[in-house]
């Protein structure tokens, strides 16, 4: 299997974008050309106070707040499709971090309607792209649905983003660095890759690039609650950047062995507090692992020690001599569905563990 097996398909980005500061009170005036009055607002309870304070003070619109209830699973965005037909919504807005975002695309595939979607959180760019991660209720990875349309929407103010804790922020920088290193190796099976594959290709590398050199700093001043610029480029490269990815190059630009590591790790019940894209870092460095690209990791550390970031199995709360662990944690992550298998290269569970425990000599060589 690689990802020259199935056609490429562009869904490149939502109909409208937009990123300021306010952009929440613009709400009706930006629903009005579609006729949007009745609006069902799927959210969580942090995200709807995070939001609270920069919502329209006087609108004609018709909000229905809908709570969601913790888990992105089949059965939830089936039950929040089944609410918003019954409360006769016009259009299905989203309000929260990525769990939030995938299931109000799930629902408004399924209900028939629009989405707006408008991240709290910049960690991941779940509100770009047009897929639907699902776990079950226990929070394990399950499988993932590309829906046929891109959302109607995406509204970012960064000052909602300025109010998340700051360790979300550090997530969303390592998954979106993980586009580089995921679509790389999947964009290098191509001899002439088309152009939208080429523009995947290069949005990546500019994902690497602005949040190795600014990702720190955009760090700090989440913590220091700074709205700089350096805060909105990291934002806007998790969200849109990082979106315009798999936008772009589809399945050629998605996800490799990183995001398989992710899922795998999700099989230990000792690393579920930790957010995806803290699981997804470490998933970097065993993809470049597998590759031999041990010299790569090396440059990454650094940067991986200063944000913060797991660099080896203590850090996710694992153990190199845990073997059962680790044995259940690579077998979960070459499940035959599991996007390792693009990489274009046979890897077994057993290649997938030796590549966490050389991680642990190098970084034991690198502390």
């Amino acid at each position: 299997m690689t990802t020259l097996d199935q056609p490429l398909i562009v869904r490149g980005a939502p109909a409208i974008y937009r990123c300021e500061a306010g952009i929440l009170e613009k709400l009706e005036s930006l629903l009005q050309p579609y006729g949007c009055r009745r609006v069902c607002v799927v959210h969580g309870e942090r995200s709807w106070e995070a939001a609270a304070p920069y919502w329209p003070q006087q609108t004609e619109l018709t909000l229905l707040p809908l709570a969601y209830r913790g888990e992105c699973t089949l059965a939830e965005a089936g039950r929040i499709a089944r609410e918003a037909r019954a409360a006769q919504a016009d259009i299905l807005l989203g309000l929260g971090g990525g769990k939030v975002m995938d299931l109000v695309k799930a629902a408004g595939i399924e209900a028939g309607l629009d989405t707006v979607l408008v991240p709290t959180l910049a960690s991941n760019c779940a509100a770009w792209t047009p897929l639907s991660v699902f776990y079950d209720e226990q929070g394990r990875f399950t499988h993932y649905t590309l829906h046929p349309k891109s959302p109607l929407m995406v509204l970012v103010d960064p000052r909602i983003a300025l109010s998340a804790p700051a360790a979300y922020l550090r997530a969303g920088i390592a998954d979106t660095l993980a586009k580089w290193y995921e679509a790389d190796v999947l964009v290098r099976q191509w001899s002439r890759p088309p152009a939208a594959v080429q523009i995947a290709h290069l949005t990546a590398r500019l994902c690497q690039t602005a949040l190795l050199e600014h990702g720190l700093q955009s760090v700090r001043d989440a913590e220091r609650q700074q709205l700089t610029d350096a805060f909105t480029l990291a934002v806007e490269t998790i969200i849109m950047t990082g979106g315009t990815v798999g936008g772009f190059g589809d399945h050629a630009g998605r996800i490799a062995g990183a995001h398989s590591i992710h899922n795998g790790l999700t099989a230990a019940p000792a690393t579920h507090h930790l957010l995806h894209g803290d699981k997804v870092a470490y998933g970097i460095l065993v993809q470049l692992a597998l590759e031999g690209k041990l010299g790569e990791v090396e440059r990454l550390l650094p940067f991986y020690r200063d944000m913060g970031l797991p660099r080896c199995l203590s850090d996710l709360g694992l153990s190199a001599s845990d073997r059962e662990t680790l044995d259940r944690v690579a077998a979960a992550s070459v499940l035959p569905q599991e996007s390792i298998h693009l990489m274009n290269r046979k890897v077994t569970a057993d290649d997938v563990r030796q590549a966490m425990l050389q991680l642990e000599a190098v970084t034991a060589g690198t502390s």
